[in-house]
């Protein structure tokens, strides 16, 4: 009884935290961005897990690049450009998910 009782308690853990260990890209959070927000607006709105895709200065200006996977799709990206921690534009990218063969004849 001691050992259903710790596995459930273990499974309801891992449930209520899941939600909060993912960022979901959906329209509702996508309809509250706007162009010109700074990066922790986006930050409130996307979500803090995020990885940093790129950071450079060019012309004096400070470039970022976030990027948020759209969790549960391994393959699909959202990226945010900020310069000078204001949002300049963002884009979806789709990885290629098919392998590519040389031996088809």
């Amino acid at each position: 009884m001691k050992q259903l009782f710790l596995a459930l308690f273990f499974v309801l853990m891992l449930a209520s935290c899941s939600p909060h260990m993912f960022n979901l890209v959906n329209s509702k959070n996508m309809n509250q961005l706007e162009l010109g927000m700074s990066r922790q607006q986006l930050i409130e709105i996307m979500g803090k897990y995020y990885s940093i895709s790129e950071k450079k200065m060019e012309n004096a200006n400070e470039i970022e690049v976030i990027s948020y996977r759209n969790y549960p799709y391994e393959d699909e990206f959202y990226q945010f450009v900020f310069v000078n921690d204001r949002l300049e534009e963002w884009y979806r990218e789709i990885v290629p998910s098919y392998e590519v063969r040389d031996d088809l004849r």
